[in-house]
């Protein structure tokens, strides 16, 4: 897969992920957050008003720290792939 095939099919997978009106579980949202942030270069601190999240999300970003950009992407992708060809 090209760089430009892969960032489309990442779009894909994140405008899919904003779109689905019902909540997903907050381990897989932890993860989509955690590869987003890689994929995207966005190292900003979490911003939640409750500590307690925003330990989660430090872990979560400490996890995915010595994966590359691209790799985070392709994970995001079949994350969100896997999630809606299992869910009920």
């Amino acid at each position: 897969m090209t760089s430009e095939e892969l960032n489309i099919e990442f779009d894909e997978a994140v405008e899919r992920v904003n779109s689905y009106k019902e909540p997903f579980p907050a381990d897989f949202l932890l993860r989509l957050y955690a590869y987003y942030k890689k994929a995207s270069n966005n190292y900003s601190r979490p911003s939640s008003s409750k500590p307690i999240i925003n330990a989660f999300k430090t872990n979560a970003l400490f996890q995915v720290k010595n994966i590359s950009q691209e790799e985070a992407k392709q994970i995001y992708i079949d994350l969100v792939n896997n999630y809606f060809l299992y869910r009920k």
